[in-house]
């Protein structure tokens, strides 16, 4: 999550600080809008390959 946060211009706690639209067009993707400008991802993902 952390290379996908970064490339829509979110921090670590889920807060926008990018300055492109392109980076918002498609945040729906991988994450849902929460209260106060917050995006929390929508999936977890797992490796089962040890």
């Amino acid at each position: 999550w952390q290379t996908i946060s970064g490339e829509h211009g979110l921090d670590g706690s889920g807060h926008y600080n990018g300055s492109s639209d392109l980076q918002l067009e498609r945040m729906n993707v991988y994450f849902n809008e929460a209260n106060g400008d917050k995006y929390v991802p929508r999936a977890v993902l797992v490796d089962l390959e040890p």
